[in-house]
């Protein structure tokens, strides 16, 4: 599995890759690790993302997963950017429940570019996030999307 770090506005990040995909982006540096045309085109992206220059992401993911958090996951990737849908609209689209729809968010193995970021509670209240420091994260990201919270 080959790896690269970068530097984040909300700290490190390292992607990794493994057989042409990107399959987890996780905050923190990893050292060493090998270097790919498949990792620059992530961590280019990434940059371009934080830079506000990039709005989708065109990256090859394997999301590993169990076939309920991968449809979730699918769902948050159409999400648009400086959007966000709430948990409960997630689960009913889904025939499911918001905890469940929560559970897969936490779970999501390739944050930033599947946007769990854009995923909220009832009324727009930021609650769970599991990168970086958590909420303040979360609404950072927002922020940079342009999202206007209340």
């Amino acid at each position: 599995m080959s790896h690269a770090s970068l530097a984040s506005p909300f700290g490190p990040l390292t992607v990794f890759a493994e057989a042409g995909a990107i399959i987890a982006i996780e905050w923190g540096r990893a050292g060493g690790g090998e270097r790919s045309s498949l990792l620059d085109q992530a961590t280019a992206q990434l940059a371009a993302y934080f830079d506000g220059r990039l709005k989708h992401f065109d990256l090859p993911l394997a999301l590993r997963g169990t076939p309920f958090q991968r449809e979730v996951w699918s769902r948050m990737r159409r999400i648009p950017y400086g959007q966000v849908r709430t948990y409960g609209e997630l689960a009913d689209e889904m025939g499911n429940a918001p905890r469940a729809v929560g559970g897969a968010c936490g779970r999501n193995p390739i944050p930033i570019v599947v946007p769990c970021h854009r995923v909220v509670g009832r009324g727009g209240l930021l609650t769970g996030y599991s990168g970086g420091e958590g909420v303040e994260t979360k609404r950072a990201l927002l922020g940079l999307e342009g999202h206007l919270l209340a």
